[in-house]
């Protein structure tokens, strides 16, 4: 009797044989042999940088010697009264309202453009690819002397028609317009990519059947493909607006955060004062700020929009 309870659907002697089936056992060599290393490593070059900042932010330090001058969360008040920083959340913001409201439409446009079958569409597609590939120092340095106001692009449109040469990047008011110009360029194709991918995704036949049912190019887009893009759509707008909260590399060559910090971001502010002006205490800080934000946005998000992804 004993036996036959022990051996009935349902019961712990099964349960237990299921935990310690061959494919659990066979799991616990590779998590013993590849955890260690990885989660060491994590630890040494995230963990332990992640608590360094978080210390050095509560004490005034230019980097030499050890941090001694406590001021606990003076450095986090005059962040949050310092003018540029102010500047530089506007701008993080502004590059993330700019990247959803007309770079994932773009990427979205040009995907269903190139995601039909006509001659010469891989070509395009390598031609909208390729600023995403081109490395983003070398696309600030090409885009600054294209805005150059003696010897750029722009200078030589200005000669032709005649006009008054316009200095886009030493006009405080201009500047931040001419990097989110070059942002869109930039970073465009890789969301158009991830639409291709989304868009090969989807079962043709259901396509097929809107044209039978006499539904309109608007029509089947409106009601067929973005929804069925939906997965990507939403994995488009996180990449859009982690990456636009961490810009850095593209803003440094093109305008460096001038004029005025009139281009400043929050990583760039963090740079200037931090690294180039050996404030590190204060840039500690920023790097806090900018932890705490991107953290908040990433695990938000995922459980609110992506839960189900």
């Amino acid at each position: 009797m004993t036996a036959s309870i022990a051996d009935a659907p349902g019961s712990g002697a099964i349960e237990t044989r299921r935990y310690k089936s061959p494919t659990a056992r066979g799991r616990l060599p590779a998590l013993i042999l590849f955890l260690p290393p990885a989660l060491l490593l994590f630890t040494l070059f995230v963990i332990v940088p992640m608590g360094e900042a978080a210390w050095y932010s509560l004490y005034r330090w230019n980097g030499y010697g050890a941090p001694t001058e406590w001021v606990g969360t003076r450095n986090f008040e005059v962040l949050f009264n310092n003018a540029a920083f102010s500047r530089a959340l506007i701008n993080n913001g502004l590059i993330i309202v700019v990247s959803l409201l007309l770079q994932i439409p773009l990427a979205i446009w040009l995907a269903v453009m190139l995601g039909k079958r006509i001659a010469g569409v891989v070509a395009f597609r390598l031609i909208f690819f390729l600023p995403y590939v081109l490395a983003d120092v070398a696309a600030g340095l090409i885009w600054r002397f294209v805005f150059d106001g003696d010897y750029g692009l722009f200078a030589a449109l200005a000669g032709f028609l005649g006009v008054a040469t316009p200095y886009v990047l030493a006009d405080k008011d201009l500047a931040i317009y001419a990097v989110l110009a070059v942002i869109i360029w930039k970073y465009f194709g890789f969301h158009m990519m991830l639409f291709i991918a989304g868009l090969q995704s989807i079962d043709r036949s259901i396509m097929e059947a809107a044209e039978i049912d006499g539904a309109t190019g608007w029509q089947k887009f409106r009601y067929v493909t973005l929804p069925l893009l939906g997965s990507t759509v939403r994995l488009s707008v996180f990449f859009a607006i982690i990456g636009s909260l961490q810009l850095f590399d593209l803003i440094m060559p093109l305008t460096g955060g001038g004029p005025s910090n009139s281009t400043q971001t929050m990583v760039t502010f963090l740079y200037t004062y931090g690294v180039t002006r050996m404030q590190v205490g204060l840039g500690s800080a920023v790097g806090v700020v900018l932890f705490v934000i991107c953290v908040t946005i990433a695990f938000g998000y995922k459980r609110i929009f992506m839960r189900h992804d």
